[in-house]
């Protein structure tokens, strides 16, 4: 597994873990401090903030998991595609597109993209 396929999955990992003082953990480790996160949904900064936006989220789709798909990464920035569905499902409910930009090996950016969501 490439740095890039690792930090995607454990990126994956936190939007799937379900015990808030893991899952913080988690985010404290994986993304900077002062990490900025904007997708066509929400803008936020500061882990506090992504770790509210992933637990509001859990609430929303509750049941369903996040996937990852193909990851691609150089000069440490990381593309991948990422599923959300039901486990065991044929077809995600929702498929998105995420870019990471790093620092020092944690997350300092995120820049997300809906290809496809519920009607």
């Amino acid at each position: 597994m490439s740095e890039y396929e690792n930090i995607a999955q454990r990126y994956i990992d936190s939007w799937n873990e379900q015990d808030a003082g893991k899952r913080k953990a988690v985010i404290d480790e994986l993304y900077t401090a002062d990490v900025v996160f904007t997708d066509p949904l929400v803008h936020v900064e500061g882990t506090e903030a992504i770790d509210a936006m992933v637990a509001g989220a859990q609430q929303q789709f509750a049941g369903l998991e996040f996937s990852l798909g193909p990851v691609d990464g150089h000069h440490d920035i990381a593309r991948f595609t990422w599923y959300l569905g039901a486990p065991g499902a044929e077809e995600p409910m929702v498929v998105g597109f995420d870019v990471l930009a790093l620092a020092d090996g944690r997350i300092a950016r995120v820049l997300g993209f809906l290809d496809k969501v519920p009607a």
